[in-house]
C-alpha cells in the first residue's frame, strides 16, 4: 500500500468520485469532500478556462468553509481532470489555472507527460494518471506520476478490457506509487475487495451519476437504473477512442447498432465548440460502466458513502468471520 501521507487516515472511505464529463461539478465535489472521500471533476466540463477559473474559486472557498466549520476534522482534498492531448486547446492554459489556484490533485488522460508533473509538484500538489494497459502505465511512470488509476474492462466512459486482477497485478509489477483501481465498483464490498488486490484507494464513476448533487438529467439517471450489464456497449463509434455507453441512449442517438466498431473523430477542440450534434458531445450519448447492474435509486451523496460505509464495514467482518 502507497498511499500519500497527506491523505492517510484523512478519508471515510478510500474512495474519489470519478470525474464524469457533463456530469461532475463543484456540487458534486464539494459534497463528496464534505463526506470524507475525493470529489473531481473535469476542466472541460467549463465550456471556457474563465468559467473553470470560477468553479476553482468556488471549489478552494468550499473547502475553507468546510474547515471553518468543523475546524479539527481532515482536510478531503479535491481533484480536477486535465485532458492532456493534443486536440484539446485548452489543457495548458487549465493546467496553469491548475498551478495558480494549487489544484490539489490533477488526473491526467490520454497523455503522461513529465512537465504536467513537474509544474504541480512544484506547488505541492499529486498527480494520477489514468491508463488502460500496462505499456500506458509504463509512460506514466517514465513521467514521475504519484499515482496510476488502473481502469479496467467495465468501466464507464474510456474503459479498457483488461481484466482489474490482472491490470492491477501488471501494474504493481512496475510501480510501487499510489495504484487507484476503478471499473464496475459501486458496492462497499467492492472497496474491500480492491484492497485486498493491493490497491490504495478506488475510482468510482457510474455510482455517483445517481446522485442528487450530479449534474445528468433524470431520464439519465433513470436508464442508468433500468439498464443491466448486457446494455453496456464498449465502443469507438462516439468519441474515437473505446468507451462503454448505454446501448439503449445510443439506440436512441441514432447509432447504427451494427457499425459500432468503426471509430469517430477524436477532437477534443469539438467539445468546446457550441453543440449542433449533441451526440458528438456526448449529450444524449450516456456513458455508463457495467456497475449499473447494482443501481436501482437515487440518492444523496451523504446517504451514498453512507451505505457505501456500512456495506464495506460488513464486508469486513464476514472476512474476519473466515
Amino acid at each position: 500500500m502507497s498511499l500519500p501521507p497527506r491523505l492517510q487516515n484523512q478519508l471515510s472511505l478510500p474512495l474519489i468520485a470519478a470525474p464524469m464529463f457533463l456530469i461532475s461539478g463543484p456540487e458534486l465535489a464539494l459534497a463528496c469532500c464534505r463526506n470524507g472521500i475525493i470529489g473531481s471533476f473535469p476542466a472541460l466540463n467549463q465550456r471556457t478556462s474563465d468559467a473553470f477559473e470560477e468553479w476553482l474559486i468556488q471549489m478552494n472557498a468550499g473547502l475553507d468553509d468546510i474547515q471553518r466549520e468543523n475546524p479539527d476534522g481532515p482536510f478531503i482534498p479535491y481533484a480536477v481532470n486535465l485532458i492532456v492531448h493534443k486536440t484539446n486547446p485548452r489543457w495548458e492554459a487549465d493546467l496553469k489555472l491548475c498551478e495558480k489556484h494549487h489544484v490539489p490533485i490533477v488526473i491526467t488522460s490520454l497523455g503522461a507527460a513529465s512537465h504536467v508533473v513537474d509544474a504541480v509538484h512544484r506547488y505541492g500538489g499529486l498527480v494520477f494518471h489514468d491508463v488502460t494497459n500496462r505499456r500506458h502505465a509504463e509512460k506514466a511512470v517514465e513521467a514521475g506520476v504519484d499515482g496510476i488509476i488502473a481502469v479496467s474492462a467495465g468501466a464507464g466512459g474510456h474503459a479498457g478490457t483488461t481484466n482489474p486482477f490482472v491490470l492491477a497485478h501488471e501494474i504493481r509489477e512496475i510501480f510501487d506509487g499510489t495504484l487507484i483501481l476503478a471499473g464496475c465498483l459501486s458496492h462497499g464490498e467492492d472497496i474491500l475487495a480492491a484492497q485486498a488486490m493491493g490497491a490504495d484507494l478506488c475510482y468510482m464513476g457510474t455510482r455517483f451519476i445517481n446522485t442528487t448533487e450530479s449534474m445528468a438529467e433524470t431520464a439519465y439517471k433513470t436508464m442508468i437504473s433500468e439498464a443491466v450489464s448486457g446494455d453496456i456497449i464498449h465502443t469507438p463509434a462516439v468519441s474515437g477512442i473505446p468507451a462503454n455507453f448505454m446501448r439503449q441512449s445510443l439506440e436512441a442517438a441514432g447509432y447504427p447498432m451494427d457499425k459500432l466498431n468503426q471509430p469517430g473523430a477524436l477532437d477534443y477542440g469539438e467539445k468546446l465548440k457550441p453543440v449542433d450534434d449533441e451526440a458528438k458531445a456526448w449529450k444524449t450519448v450516456w456513458s455508463a460502466g457495467q456497475g449499473v447492474s447494482g443501481i436501482s435509486d437515487v440518492v444523496s451523496v451523504q446517504a451514498l458513502v453512507k451505505q457505501l460505509q456500512e456495506e464495506y464495514g460488513n464486508a469486513r467482518q464476514r472476512l474476519t468471520a473466515l
